[in-house]
Parts: C-alpha cells; structure tokens; sequence
C-alpha cells in the first residue's frame, strides 16, 4: 500500500444533486477510514455526465498517492456511465466481459440476465471483483488502489469494509491537540507560520455571543512535535490572559 495515500470519494448522482436521493456514502467512508487511521483527502459529488466523470477520473490519476472510492453508475442502464469510463481512463478503452461476473449473474437471473443485465459483467482489463452480499452483483476494482461500487448504501458499505481489509492495513498512529481561545484568529496568525509543515494545522474562526473566538486544532505523527507547537499558542494565551480550554 501507499505509504501516505491520498483518499478520494466520488460520488456520482445526478439524483443527489438535485436532492431526490440523500447521500449516505461520505459519512460512512470517512467513518470507516477514521477507525483505520486515515482521513479523507478530498470528496466529490458529481452528476451523471460522461465528461464532468472523466475530468474527475483523470485529474485523481495524476495523484501518485491516490486511492479512489467511487460510487454509482456500474450497472446496465444508459446512465450507468462508469464501467466504459474507467476503461477510458485507466485502461485501454476496452470492456471485457469477466467470466466470473458473467457466471455470477447466470446465477441468479438465469435468461432475464438478457439483453441488459450481462452488460454489467463487461469490465475493463484486469479487474479484480467485489463481493455484493446483497444480489451477488459485484463491485470492481483496478490495481487494488481504485475501487467502483455500486451507488446503493447497503451494496457499496461491506465493500468499503472488505477493501479497507484487504488493501489498507492500520495506519500509523495519529496525534492532535486542540483548545478553543476567546481571540480572533489573526492574532495567532504569526505563531500559526512557525509551525513545521509535516503538522496538519486548522483554525476555525467562530463568533460566540459576538465576541470573535477560534477553535484551533494541531495533528500529525509526531507526539513530541505537535506538543513542542502546541505549547507556543498556550503560552502566549496565558501571557496575554486570554482565556481558553483544552479539548
């Protein structure tokens, strides 16, 4: 696995969108890598258009650290667009039908797999298979860093864990520290640039009873290194008595 990898959801529906469905993909995935010891680099929600998907696709790509869970769009119907895309992008444009899908949907529609439903076994070259426990009707995935689920919840959910089992083992442990200061933000700003750049800062300015306050928050590998930052911002609130709390 990546050392460092960059997680990336897409989650492709137009219904989404325009609020006929409501997503449920985001908040399991990044509670799921949360409980490995990841976080997710960046998540998309985009409607079903073959180019907007490609630009997705092929801008994800380009990441070196990259590993992609995608949802929806891999079924047989004319706006499941995915399955010839990632051929598009990440293979040579070619489906191939998939001997094991192919038997797994015999299985379990017999003639009514015909003419439509077999189409979902057409796959780009050299996908593996996720396992469906719902309909046996797989997920794929290429290079065991991109992954294409179903967008159903319950479909694409034991995938996410049987992927995060598999291809993700626990990631180092993470260390943070964070207090919420009654001050604006700006005035942190000068200790905010002494800060080492392998620590993950956030401040998240708020206004309580409309007085400026900031919930500051340092995280990164390195316990020793995040209390050494943290205890500068400390010390100066206690030198100027500003208040605040540690959460």
């Amino acid at each position: 696995m990546i050392q460092e990898p960059h997680f990336y959801a897409v989650i492709i529906g137009s219904e989404i969108l325009d609020r006929r469905r409501e997503d449920k993909h985001f908040d399991f995935l990044s509670h799921a890598l949360k409980e490995k010891g990841f976080t997710l680099f960046a998540s998309f929600i985009i409607k079903d258009d073959k180019e907007l998907i490609a630009r997705t696709y092929e801008m994800l790509k380009k990441d070196p650290a990259a590993i992609i869970f995608s949802f929806g769009g891999i079924g047989s119907t004319p706006d499941d667009l995915t399955r010839k895309i990632v051929a598009e992008v990440f293979c040579d444009g070619i489906l191939y039908r998939h001997p094991q899908f192919e038997k797994d949907i015999l299985t379990r529609l017999g003639e009514r797999a015909y003419p439509h439903s077999i189409k979902m076994s057409d796959l780009p070259k050299d996908t593996g298979l996720l396992y469906n426990p719902i309909n046996n009707m797989s997920g794929f995935f290429l290079d065991e860093r991109y992954f294409f689920m179903p967008g159903f919840p319950e479909m694409a959910q034991p995938m996410i864990a049987e992927i995060l089992c598999k291809y993700c083992p626990q990631s180092q442990p993470s260390f943070s520290k964070s207090f919420i200061a009654e001050v604006g933000e700006n005035r942190l700003t000068s200790l905010m640039m002494l800060v080492s750049s392998t620590i993950e800062l956030s401040s998240l300015p708020m206004m309580n009873d409309g007085c400026p306050s900031v919930e500051f928050t340092l995280s990164g590998r390195d316990e020793q290194e995040i209390v050494k930052h943290f205890k500068l911002f400390t010390d100066f609130l206690e030198s100027e008595a500003i208040r605040y709390r540690l959460l």
